[in-house]
């Protein structure tokens, strides 16, 4: 096949082309001739383009978007007032010499060879096919798993169309897309100023100064990780609440960080992105939590906004190779950009750091009905969508021939998990706890974890049995989570997705200060998966229907303090 027929044929190419600034004939990406000019012109500097403000650079980019037949696609009334009051008076005279001199001509340059950029992306994503994936550029739309595979450079110029509000717009809502131009961003800076919006711009213009200064050479990954609602070979399916409280999966190490960032954590783990199902979140808005931080730190992370719509309950997102560029101090209005940051973490085989993040969505603002099972279950299953890597179906497949639960439990009477009495769990409890030995079905989960050997550098979805989960109170501040659920469920999620440890950082929150104990005296009491989500779900049942007022925590320690005084052993916090 020839070349001008691939390029035209593409799956791929098509699904995004609406949402890209180019047009393409004959097989070929291009600009149209008129903004091909207008970036020369930038390209040359300030001298040829007179580029030398926010307001003229705001006249020049709404010029590209007439030649791009653009005027149409609205943006944010404010956005002209926000870029001249960032970059006439709020950049000093010092940066905004640099910028208009350094930056915005290498930028457009960058822009003018983003057709080549794309194109050579295409092909090289044929040329790596890898386990016959497709990694190239394309909507990875919701209940498609899937993997794009973008180099540094080419999300460089992404993010450039971004600032320059060159992406159409137009029928994105239809697609469930999230923001991806920079108006909002901007407007919001002139309509409500405040240092947080600021700082947060000052992270994506200092993005600019450093791969202008030296374009990083890596890749980044993204990918839609999906629990199919029906069973397919191959992979695991969307759990019931059956595969929860059958469960003799062994709980997983936890470990509590009662000060420090989880983008600070140096382990190699999969730190978790306290997500908007609309992934982003506000990060192009107003929005200046846990999520919009990770993204003005690791701005690469917006190049998903562009191709990836929102999530489903049966749906995560997971991005690897992220890097960081800015270091800051804060949180929402006390955020503050405080400089570089130089990011040292190791690169993988596909050329990507080994930055793990995965994007999962709690309920938003659920109050009671977070304590129904149907609720507990989407909570547990979206962690365990993100926590889980399908790539160890094999290995999962051997540990439980039955989705999840092994013969010797299913061959068992199941019990309904209320009905399951916590006198019975303690007595249990107990017996475990006076001998160090482990049963038959736990050493022969652990024996085949221990046993499961690296399999090389095979597929961009493959990772080692060393990845721990890096996380903390999702669902949680915002959006209004009880917190002793939260951090129950994320371990679960973890454990059953047969990570080695869950390591938690508490953000020093109250409802969390005896987190170690508790979970320290529940792993010397060896319960399982099963046994954990039995005991919260009774106390969720307790709690919806108004038998109990207390957390879980206050709910489960007592109660065995009452049952039996020997079987208190709970280990002293270090």
């Amino acid at each position: 096949m020839r070349q001008s027929e691939r390029m035209e044929s593409r799956e791929d190419l098509n699904s995004i082309l609406p949402y890209l600034p180019l047009v393409m004939r004959s097989s070929t990406l291009f600009w149209p001739s008129q903004v091909v000019e207008a970036l020369k012109a930038m390209a040359r500097g300030p001298l040829h383009s007179r580029v030398d403000s926010g307001e003229l650079l705001f006249l020049a980019i709404s010029d590209l978007r007439h030649s791009l037949s653009l005027s149409n696609h609205h943006f944010a009334p404010s956005f002209p007032q926000g870029y001249a009051l960032f970059f006439d008076e709020l950049m000093s005279r010092e940066e905004s010499t640099k910028w208009f001199e350094e930056v915005v001509p290498a930028l457009a340059d960058l822009l003018l060879r983003f057709p080549s950029l794309l194109q050579t992306h295409y092909q090289t994503a044929d040329i790596a096919h890898i386990n016959g994936v497709n990694t190239g550029l394309r909507l990875l739309r919701s209940q498609e798993p899937g993997i794009v595979l973008l180099s540094q450079e080419l999300i460089g110029a992404l993010l450039g169309c971004s600032l320059f509000c060159l992406f159409p717009v137009t029928n994105r809502g239809v697609e469930h897309l999230p923001t991806i131009n920079f108006d909002q961003l901007f407007a919001s800076l002139y309509d409500n100023y405040n240092e947080k919006q600021e700082n947060k711009i000052r992270c994506i213009i200092h993005y600019f100064e450093r791969i202008f200064s030296h374009m990083p050479i890596g890749f980044v990954s993204f990918e839609r990780k999906v629990l199919p609602l029906e069973h397919l070979p191959q992979c695991i399916s969307y759990p019931k609440a059956e595969f929860w409280s059958n469960s003799v999966i062994p709980l997983c190490c936890f470990e509590v960080q009662n000060s420090g960032l989880i983008e600070d954590q140096s382990s190699e783990a999969l730190e978790v992105d306290f997500a908007n199902k609309f992934i982003g979140g506000g990060a192009l808005h107003r929005g200046c939590v846990q999520e919009e931080i990770r993204f003005m730190i690791n701005p690469e992370l917006i190049a998903g906004m562009l191709f990836l719509p929102s999530m489903a309950d049966n749906e995560a997102i997971e991005i690897i190779g992220a890097e960081r560029f800015s270091s800051y101090t804060g949180y929402a209005s006390s955020f503050h950009f405080t400089g570089d940051y130089v990011d040292k973490k190791d690169v993988d085989c596909f050329g990507r750091r080994k930055t793990r993040i995965i994007a999962i969505d709690a309920l938003c603002s659920p109050r009671m009905r977070q304590y129904k099972q149907e609720f507990l279950l989407r909570e547990i299953n979206k962690a365990f969508c993100g926590f889980f890597a399908q790539s160890k179906y094999q290995q999962y497949k051997r540990l439980f021939p039955e989705n999840g639960c092994s013969r010797a439990q299913l061959d068992q009477n199941i019990e309904d998990p209320i009905s399951r009495s916590r006198s019975n769990l303690l007595v249990r409890s107990h017996d475990n706890a006076s001998t160090s030995d482990e049963t038959t079905e736990e050493k022969s989960v652990n024996q085949v974890i221990r046993n499961y050997e690296e399999k090389g550098c095979e597929s961009l979805g493959h990772e080692d049995n060393n990845i721990g989960i890096v996380t903390g109170n999702w669902g949680c501040g915002a959006f209004g989570g009880d917190p002793e659920l939260k951090t129950i469920i994320q371990w679960l999620a973890a454990s059953q997705a047969l990570r080695p440890f869950i390591s938690y950082y508490t953000f020093g929150l109250d409802e969390l200060q005896n987190l170690d104990q508790v979970t320290q005296w529940i792993l010397s009491q060896k319960w399982t998966v099963g046994d954990l989500w039995n005991m919260l779900v009774e106390y969720s049942y307790q709690k919806y229907k108004g038998q109990t007022d207390v957390g879980f925590f206050t709910w489960l320690l007592p109660s065995l303090f009452g049952h039996d005084a020997e079987m208190l052993d709970l280990p002293n916090t270090p």
